[in-house]
């Protein structure tokens, strides 16, 4: 969506560019990414915001992280390299690379959100950054979009070790349910708590029809982690899941 930008705008969107690496034709798609729904609800429909592109990004980093981990690591098989992109992609990596590439400071918001310390906020962070990947996707295409992420995770690749990974719970419960019997694994949204620039998600996991366990998270992502962690929990002490099922 293209709208009118101030030239102060443009010229500072500009010079983020260059800083980033990426020579945008298009500098709105760039504005939309820095652009919290927070910003869009006061401008009252005259701004698009980024949370289409931060759907987008997150797909595009997904693919470029594992086409990386598929040539780099030939020998490893599907669930170890699904390990070592969950280690890589997490939400304080994120938003830490955020960080570094000073986004935050570009990022338009209402005043709330900005008066609140959304420039800051961890969940933000990482959905500017996967908006901004969208945005590079949108106006220069897939080669330059995993140039792109490849870059700016330059400092995280050399050092990723299979037993380093982090533990990615959600993938551990997979794997564990498919050993047994192949019963289906969902995540579901069952509260969202705190201000805008603090909020907490909370995330039921259910193996089948049974709720086996919660997890609280400053994102989904991260509340899913911890719920499909106290699952596990529950799994390896014996517990079933079924009609008898533990309720939460």
């Amino acid at each position: 969506m293209t709208y009118p930008m101030t030239e102060k705008r443009r010229a500072e969107l500009v010079r983020l560019s260059a800083s980033l690496g990426a020579d945008f034709a298009d500098l709105s798609l760039l504005d939309e990414a820095l652009t919290h729904p927070s910003y869009a609800n006061e401008a009252r429909g005259h701004a698009a915001h980024n949370e289409r592109l931060e759907f987008l990004g997150d797909a595009v980093l997904e693919l470029a992280i594992s086409t990386y981990l598929y040539d780099a690591y030939p020998r490893c098989a599907e669930g170890e390299l699904t390990k070592m992109r969950a280690s890589l992609v997490q939400s304080e990596t994120l938003a830490r690379l955020a960080r570094q590439l000073h986004l935050g400071a570009h990022l338009r918001m209402g005043r709330g959100e900005m008066l609140g310390g959304g420039a800051e906020r961890q969940n933000n962070l990482e959905n500017v950054f996967e908006a901004v990947i969208g945005a590079v996707y949108l106006d220069r295409g897939w080669d330059a979009a995993r140039a792109y992420v490849q870059r700016q995770f330059a400092d995280e690749l050399p050092h990723l070790r299979q037993e380093h990974v982090a533990q990615d719970y959600k993938t551990m419960l997979q794997e564990y349910v498919q050993g047994h019997d192949h019963a289906p694994i969902a995540y579901e949204q069952v509260a969202e708590s705190g201000p805008d620039h603090d909020k907490r998600f909370t995330m039921r996991v259910r193996v089948g029809t049974a709720p086996l366990g919660e997890g609280t998270g400053r994102s989904k992502k991260e509340a899913e982690q911890h719920a499909a962690a106290a699952a596990l929990e529950r799994l390896r002490r014996g517990e079933k899941y079924g009609e008898s099922t533990y309720q939460s």
